[in-house]
């Protein structure tokens, strides 16, 4: 990496420290040290070091500097002797001399103005008594500082893609040039000899481009930050217009009216044509160049358009404004009324809009609490009724004899009331003699056999109580069936409670298991049973020709009645171990067999 001409100073004068020291030890060259090069600029002062140290009984003579040219021969440039002072030779007269006064001492030489010539190779000539002559080279190099320029492009909308900007520079080494931008487009760099470097960059101009940065930066190893050039693009474009001035509310009579016209476009337009209809203007009007002034009050006659035609050198531009003059001054009232009805409309939509907001949050307040406590009621609703359930189905259970050994009362009346109802239907379903004689003295009737009572006598029937006989019966098995439907639908009531409550498996009658293990949907209780067939069981025992009266009990409500509580029995029951045992259920309330809740 090559250093500065500032870096390398410093790290030569280093080096000659540390080489002077070495030379202590004896005598030879304190500065410079072997193969030295340094760098400098064009118009800048330049310094050659060269120091010799002698030994003891030793003298320095004379100092000379050669430069090296290109063929390899060398060019004397200065010398000085001991005794007979300096001399400065050829084009280097007057542009170069000694840095000490003592040049047999300090022989460093001075380069005042520093040329791109005088870059190559220097020897440092020491002649010295005894010992003779001593020599050092060392090598100059000579930077240039950029030179550098700008070249803006003044554009036109519309253009097609072209250059907007030049920049150029030279040094050397030749620089780097960049553009700092923010503008799309594309740049082009050469290089040619001498250390000259140009940068083109073009685009496609447009009328928002005008004004904006197109900076070129200069990079160089001699500089410490890159130089900027500063530049704006320039787009010219037509120009934009309209007039001004006119309110809608001129009258006749009116003073200090007019119009003026505003206008754009780049460059600024400098060039203002005021008509009225195409034609000239009316009497008393005057153009300042953007404004139209009416030195007059105005007339009726001073309605109609006004052009305004606009021209910067880009392009024209016309535009129109149509004016009214009225008779009378229209109502500053009128204005007002009309700017407060539309603040008023305003105003009042703002509000409805707010109210409507309102109204919403509240409604929805409203129906959040009224949820919320609906949702409170029915829980404590839902809450009170599972209670109540609860104490109902613990307060019928406990009024239920847990014995399972014992029977419920409605069992034991259902038996009691089959048995009788069989005994009533073994007397009502026998033959029927017509009159009043015994059977013995065959006076008004046949009898036949087998028509005996249960104690195996003939059976004598008078007509005429038979027949309140049989009105007596009818009236009381009407009660009789009311009163046996009743406690059906009782009995099935409680035997769903008990399903439902989880009643112990001894309280409900059951018959054998199938194979399966399984309660099927015929298990009936037996009183029930003796209930819905009793009619069976009477055409199966005696094989009668002629009925007076038919079972009272209706086999529609039998087979109703049963089939319910075989469906409640398969559903909620098992039978297991030789007892009916409840199925599983999430409502259920388990009792123990003394009675206490599980």
């Amino acid at each position: 990496m090559e250093l500065p001409v500032q870096g390398q100073s410093q790290w030569g004068t280093a080096w000659l420290v540390l080489w002077a020291f070495a030379v202590c030890v004896r005598g030879g060259f304190v500065e410079p040290p072997p193969s030295f090069s340094l760098r400098s600029l064009t118009e800048v002062e330049t310094r050659l070091p060269c120091q010799f140290q002698v030994q003891e009984e030793e003298q320095v003579v004379q100092v000379s500097w050669f430069k090296e040219l290109p063929d390899g021969t060398k060019e004397q440039i200065i010398t000085a002797h001991l005794t007979e002072g300096h001399t400065e030779f050829g084009r280097y007269s007057g542009r170069v001399r000694f840095e000490s006064s003592s040049p047999t001492v300090d022989s460093a030489l001075l380069i005042m103005n520093t040329e791109e010539s005088y870059e190559g190779k220097y020897t440092c000539h020491i002649s010295t008594f005894p010992y003779g002559n001593f020599e050092r080279q060392l090598s100059l190099t000579v930077w240039t500082l950029p030179i550098s320029s700008l070249d803006p492009v003044v554009l036109e909308e519309g253009q097609s893609f072209r250059i907007a900007a030049s920049c150029r520079s030279v040094a050397r080494p030749p620089p780097r040039l960049t553009w700092d931008t923010d503008l799309p487009g594309q740049n082009q760099t050469r290089s040619s000899e001498g250390g000259a470097v140009s940068t083109h960059f073009s685009l496609h101009p447009l009328r928002s481009m005008n004004g904006m940065r197109l900076d070129c930066l200069v990079w160089h190893p001699a500089l410490e930050q890159p130089r900027r050039i500063s530049n704006r693009l320039v787009v010219q474009f037509p120009p934009d217009a309209a007039v001004t001035g006119y309110n809608g509310n001129w009258y006749m009579g009116l003073k200090g009216a007019e119009l003026k016209c505003e206008t754009g476009g780049n460059p600024k337009p400098q060039s203002f044509t005021w008509t009225r209809g195409g034609k000239a203007l009316p009497d008393g009007l005057t153009v300042n160049g953007a404004r139209l002034l009416f030195g007059r009050a105005l007339r009726q006659n001073d309605t109609g358009v006004y052009e305004c035609v606009v021209n910067n050198g880009i392009g024209t531009r016309k535009v129109e404004s149509n004016i009214t003059v009225t008779e009378k001054i229209r109502s500053v009232q009128e204005t007002t009324v009309d700017t407060l009805v539309m603040i008023i409309i305003v105003v009042a939509a703002g509000v409805l809009v707010i109210v409507m907001i309102i109204i919403i949050i509240l409604v929805n307040r409203y129906h959040r609490r009224k949820n919320r406590k609906l949702e409170m009621e029915l829980s404590e609703r839902t809450l009170k009724i599972n209670t109540l359930s609860r104490q109902d189905s613990s307060r019928r259970l406990n009024s239920v004899s847990t014995d399972p050994r014992g029977q419920n009362e409605d069992c034991t009346l259902l038996r009691l009331d089959s048995r009788m109802k069989n005994s009533l239907m073994s007397l009502e379903d026998r033959p029927i003699y017509i009159g009043s004689e015994s059977s013995l003295g065959g006076r008004r009737g046949t009898v036949g056999e087998g028509d005996v009572d249960y104690l195996g006598r003939p059976v004598l029937y008078q007509s005429s109580w038979h027949e309140g006989r049989e009105s007596m019966r009818g009236v009381e098995m009407e009660g009789e069936r009311e009163e046996r439907r009743r406690r059906v639908e009782s009995y099935l009531k409680r035997s769903n409670m008990s399903l439902d409550s989880g009643l112990p498996s001894s309280l409900v009658p059951i018959k054998p298991q199938d194979q399966d293990g399984s309660v099927g949907p015929t298990d009936i209780p037996p009183m029930l049973s003796n209930l819905c067939g009793q009619r069976e069981g009477v055409t199966k025992g005696e094989d009668w020709g002629h009925r007076r009266a038919v079972l009272e009990v209706d086999e529609a409500d039998c087979d109703t009645s049963s089939y319910q509580i075989s469906e409640a029995l398969s559903n909620h029951f098992h039978y297991s171990n030789g007892f009916l045992r409840p199925k599983p259920h999430s409502n259920a309330i388990l009792l123990h067999p003394r009675g206490q809740i599980i």
